[in-house]
């Protein structure tokens, strides 16, 4: 089937081409025949793939549109939005990943086939990878009542559940809804071969018409059509915690419900909280439509294409990570390394809680265990949705996931989890406090209005398990707000707050803002001298957009809170760690920020240091004084012919490369940031199977946004890193080129204003544009060994900058705090 519905804009033409937009732009104006808009603005035209990838093909423009752009670019364009392709996409990706065979069964054919036979061919994966819902005792077939609902008239609900090791266990009529009493298999009934089966034939949910299919006694009460107004109610009995005109109260979220046969049992008995409707609480996943995957049939082709080529798993987190890099601001994510870092402080668990999980990042973290059940819930559909299909896909772990606001409507109410690990939202007003003034879960004191956050420390002490670990990023403001002092206190009183670090400016979003992490564990007992840990890793912030040292950061915190929870008790590390009695926090303010409790760096060494920084700083000024440029000599403006970056590129005199969206893991990245500031590699990206762009010494990079007229020449010590985003690689064919006269040339201010476009907010470099003169290769090197002296004598100048804000600030601090006299 063609793709004809997927649609692309301007800006993915030129990814496709490798150009830039203004490219696109003149290719609109000067060629009648490309492609008509078929849908977006007057302002965002959006073109059909399909049209643009064959007029590029014609044009001599683009030989082959990339398997990973042209799948991207058909997830991109979807017409039901990105987000639904991508659950589609990872259904579909975890098909592949569980039973291969079954989809290259199913896609051997037309779309409508594939379409048709899709949908059931994913319940059978989806209903046993991601399981059921979770019972009352927090262990979906573990808790009260074997699965989560109380027996029917005819009991033996519990050992329907244990014994079947099925999913939708439960005790309605003899041996459960769906579970048998000795069944090993999903669905599998008490006294037939196969519920939900024909009886000669292997299928799941055969017609109504097969013998054994949904089969009731007398009556259309198990397995109720749409129709019914209760999933799976008894014959002659009510559903389970329902009353008979009212929807189930608090029902936690189920897989799958479009088909009635997979739909869950009633809902748990213990309810999240007295006024939280279920409608609030939704399943976080459903098996697509025919309909709806008829549509994605060409995405989910390509992406199965994608799988064979880097995995599953693979596919999957690029296109993930190429969706979140397209709209940086729509999310507010967790970086690996601080998911990573709160996963080691919680310590190994079987059972995981995040109740606001966004795509998924900290439950990823956690280090795989056998048996090991995650749970996820997101006030955002899809959200839940991805975070359950990339959470199925990373591990082997059972997943459940729900989509509902956690605070109002909680999907586990019952759960009693090892970890919690949560990255709320900040400063929310609308959290719920008019519902929730009664609410069970603020055991440490009803959290007020502006204290959004203390309601959400609160509730994942409520699911936690006794002796069980929570760690939350929060932030500043929640450990020194006065509206929050009496529910700090008692935390602290109890035992339950047991650390709080604060974090590098740049660890997290809102970047600007040092955040901190909450290590707290729910009392099983009274400490015996209970103390709190305060750790302050500011000193280990990065520079600019680079991120903090973030090994540096993993190292001090773990060290101090291993200490700390062996012994109970953590001696002072000047300016980094101590542990505080609970009685010295006790006071008016409970202030708990680390800084204001933390003794100053060593006199000793800060005394050394500022006399290093001196030092260093000195050397520096007469470095950059010798490297100073000698007077300039006027000379008559030359008229050399020129030629762009473009056509060398044609012509072999040099390869043109463009930045990636993922790589290997532990891989240094040069960032558009580290090319302006001069600095050495300090970026990330996700990691992916994607091939990356390695720098070698000589290599040009060049950033094309931000307006500067930057060019930096890769040296030894920055050669192998990864080439990041919003970067372009030139690499000159040193017959032909010399790299420092190529870059020299290319940050002319003249040049860089011709080749840049201003058509939106941030200017734009098409660095094809970019012009160079022609000149033979020796005076090529004549003008090289210049303009290396000047990038010598402008790297000396940000060295001495840098020495001296240094030297500046250690000043400063030491005359404020009485270690530097004035004399």
């Amino acid at each position: 089937m063609q793709d004809n519905a997927t649609e692309v804009t301007a800006a993915g033409i030129a990814r496709l081409a490798g150009v830039g937009r203004a490219a696109v732009s003149n290719w609109r104006r000067r060629h009648a025949d490309f492609p008509k808009p078929v849908g977006g603005t007057e302002t965002s035209p959006s073109f059909a793939l399909a049209e643009v990838e064959a007029w590029l093909r014609k044009q001599g423009k683009l030989a082959e549109v990339p398997l990973r752009e042209r799948v991207w670019q058909q997830l991109a364009g979807h017409p039901e939005g990105p987000l639904p392709a991508l659950v589609h996409t990872g259904c579909v990706l975890l098909l592949i990943h569980e039973r291969p065979t079954v989809w290259l069964d199913a896609s051997a054919g037309s779309d409508a086939r594939l379409a048709a036979i899709l949908s059931g061919a994913l319940d059978q994966v989806l209903v046993p990878r991601l399981g059921g819902p979770a019972g009352p005792g927090g262990r979906a077939g573990r808790g009260a009542r074997g699965a989560g609902v109380e027996p029917g008239p005819e009991g033996a609900g519990e050992k329907g559940a244990s014994d079947a090791g099925g999913v939708h266990g439960g005790g309605v009529h003899g041996g459960g809804v769906n579970a048998g009493g000795g069944a090993g298999g999903v669905n599998e009934g008490a006294h037939a071969g196969a519920v939900n089966a024909g009886a000669r034939a292997d299928r799941v949910n055969a017609g109504a018409g097969s013998p054994g299919v949904n089969a009731a006694v007398d009556a259309a009460g198990v397995n109720a059509g749409a129709e019914a107004d209760r999933v799976n109610p008894a014959l002659t009995t009510p559903a389970v915690n329902t009353s008979p005109t009212a929807s189930p109260v608090n029902t936690p979220p189920t897989l799958h419900t479009r088909h009635p046969v997979h739909a869950a049992p009633a809902s748990p008995t213990v309810p999240a909280s007295p006024t939280a409707p279920a409608s609030l609480t939704a399943p976080a996943l459903r098996t697509p439509t025919g309909p709806q995957l008829l549509l994605s049939a060409p995405l989910l082709r390509g992406a199965a294409e994608l799988a064979a080529e880097m995995g599953a798993r693979q596919a999957f987190e690029f296109l993930l990570g190429r969706h979140l890099d397209a709209n940086p601001r729509q999310y507010t994510l967790t970086p690996a390394e601080l998911a990573g870092l709160m996963a080691d402080l919680a310590g190994p668990a079987r059972t995981v809680l995040d109740p606001a999980c966004g795509t998924g990042a900290l439950l990823r973290a956690v280090a795989t265990r056998p048996e090991q059940e995650l749970y996820a819930q997101d006030s955002a559909p899809e959200l839940a949705a991805i975070s359950a299909l990339r959470l199925a896909l990373h591990s082997r772990a059972t997943v459940r996931a729900a989509a509902g606001d956690t605070l109002r409507a909680d999907a586990y109410p019952g759960l009693r989890a090892d970890v919690v690990l949560c990255h709320p939202p900040f400063n929310e007003r609308n959290w719920g406090h008019d519902e929730l003034a009664y609410d069970p879960r603020w055991e440490y004191g009803f959290p007020a209005r502006t204290e959004s956050e203390l309601a959400w420390v609160q509730h994942a002490l409520a699911r936690l398990t006794d002796g069980g670990t929570a760690v939350l990023l929060m932030p500043p403001a929640a450990a020194s707000r006065r509206s929050g002092r009496r529910i700090r206190a008692d935390l602290l009183r109890r035992g339950a707050l047991r650390a709080v670090v604060a974090l590098p400016v740049g660890a997290a979003p809102p970047y600007n803002i040092p955040l901190h992490l909450w290590v707290l564990r729910r009392p099983d007992r009274a400490p015996a001298t209970p103390e709190v840990l305060l750790v302050d890793t500011g000193r280990f912030a990065g520079e600019g957009r680079g991120g903090p040292d973030w090994e540096a950061v993993r190292e001090a915190v773990t060290d101090a809170w291993g200490a700390f929870t062996r012994a109970g008790h953590l001696a002072e590390r000047p300016g980094l760690a101590r542990s505080v009695p609970v009685i010295d926090l006790l006071d008016d303010d409970v202030d708990l920020a680390p800084a204001r409790h933390l003794p100053p760096a060593a006199v000793a060494d800060g005394a050394e240091q500022l006399a290093r920084v001196r030092e260093r700083l000195g050397a520096t000024l007469r470095l950059t004084a010798d490297l100073t440029p000698p007077p300039a000599d006027p000379s008559p403006a030359a008229r050399w012919p020129l030629t762009t970056i473009g056509e060398l590129a044609r012509g072999g005199a040099l390869v043109m490369r463009t930045g990636g969206n993922g790589g290997h893991a532990r891989v240094p990245v040069l960032t558009d940031h580290d090319v302006l500031a001069g600095t050495a590699p300090s970026g990330t990206l996700p990691e992916s199977e994607e091939e990356a762009v390695l720098t070698e010494p000589g290599d040009v990079v060049v950033p094309v946004l931000g307006g500067g007229s930057v060019a930096r020449v890769i040296d030894e010590a920055t050669g192998g890193a990864v080439l990041g985003r919003n970067l372009v690689l030139l690499r000159p064919d040193r017959t032909a080129l010399d790299p420092w006269f190529l870059a020299g040339f290319l940050r002319g201010t003249a040049n860089n204003r011709q080749a840049s476009s201003y058509a939106s907010t941030a200017t734009r470099l098409d660095v094809r544009r970019l012009q160079l003169p022609r000149l033979p290769l020796e005076e090529q090197r004549r003008y090289g060994d210049r303009f290396r002296a000047l990038d010598a004598f402008e790297r000396a100048l940000r060295h001495a900058s840098r020495l001296g804000e240094q030297l500046v600030r250690g000043m400063y601090d030491g005359l404020t705090d009485g270690t530097v006299a004035p004399d």
